[in-house]
């Protein structure tokens, strides 16, 4: 795996915000150096199986008491993925070595790709993109407050001058490993976009983008109540 400018230290540092929580019973995924405490739990033979790649700020822990059962009592099995430095979890979160993590997560899921809805959170939507842009046979794609364009995130926090690196530099790193129009063109699966019309930190339009790029497989669910974290 070779470092690219989405590594950089200062990208890092500024744009996640991990949490370290320990998880009894995680799941442990090997991935290029670090450990991945995950979580799995699948009762329903022969059912789907949903992949959470969760928001930033959160841990997998977050969603066991309340949105896993939910799923679960859908008749649905779970694996929620964890992202370096965050949970249980070791190493450090660095965007580029995170979007190489999806495949060795995936392969821990240990079902086939058509059995497998992938779900994406606020950040978590960077991953599930990549994912299924990487694996097109995945059943399904949801992305919950997803962000269309994952520079204008980047630019928010860290401009090109503090990287040591010309606008031009910085923007095509975006467009090689961030595109997601790009990502969506390689899916051919069904596309579920659930945003709060609210949302005050990725503003609606973000769901507007990704639903026109992904045509007429875009689903999209406008929630007139809630923001980015109580949609």
């Amino acid at each position: 795996m070779t470092p690219s400018l989405l590594d950089h230290p200062l990208i890092a540092s500024r744009y996640f915000f991990p949490r370290r929580v320990r998880l009894p019973g995680a799941l442990e995924v090997r991935s290029a150096g670090v450990t991945l405490a995950c979580y799995a739990y699948a009762p329903h033979a022969g059912a789907p199986t949903v992949l959470h790649f969760h928001g930033n700020g959160e841990v997998v822990a977050d969603h066991l008491d309340d949105f896993a059962p939910a799923l679960l009592a859908a008749g649905l099995n779970v694996f929620f993925a964890e992202y370096r430095g965050y949970g249980g979890s070791t190493g450090a979160p660095t965007l580029g070595a995170m979007l190489d993590d999806v495949e060795a997560i995936l392969a821990a899921v240990g079902r086939p790709a058509n059995e497998v809805v992938v779900y994406g959170r606020s950040v978590g939507s960077i991953f599930a993109l990549e994912l299924a842009a990487r694996v097109p046979a995945v059943r399904a794609l949801v992305l919950e407050s997803g962000i269309a364009e994952p520079l204008e995130r980047l630019r928010l926090r860290v401009s090109a001058a503090e990287l040591g690196v010309t606008e031009a530099a910085l923007a095509h790193e975006a467009a090689r490993r961030l595109d997601h129009r790009a990502k969506l063109a390689r899916y051919p699966g069904p596309v579920l976009l659930l945003h709060a019309a609210g949302d005050h930190l990725v503003p609606f339009d973000n769901a507007e983008r990704l639903a026109a790029w992904a045509g007429a497989r875009a689903t999209l669910r406008r929630f007139a109540a809630g923001d980015h974290n109580t949609i």
